[in-house]
């Protein structure tokens, strides 16, 4: 069951749904991420095939580890 889960995480597409607090707390409650990764006041993570984010937590409101990342973009790989 884990890799079907961590199969549909890597699977996020480029949309992103930006949560306020309250209704990004509880999505987290319902998604259970392993990780949510943090880029300055954004609190991210995929599920359900989108990307998640809310500009209003901090990482005491979030029970899952969290990760410094050093880019949030919503531009796709070029090849």
């Amino acid at each position: 069951m884990e890799a079907a889960a961590a199969s549909s995480e890597s699977q996020a597409s480029s949309y992103r749904l930006k949560f306020r607090r309250e209704e990004f707390l509880q999505l987290i409650e319902t998604a259970k991420p392993r990780i949510v990764y943090r880029r300055g006041k954004n609190h991210i993570f995929a599920f359900d095939g989108f990307i998640m984010y809310s500009q209003e937590c901090q990482d005491e409101d979030i029970r899952a580890k969290i990760i410094d990342s050093i880019e949030f973009s919503n531009y796709s790989w070029a090849t």
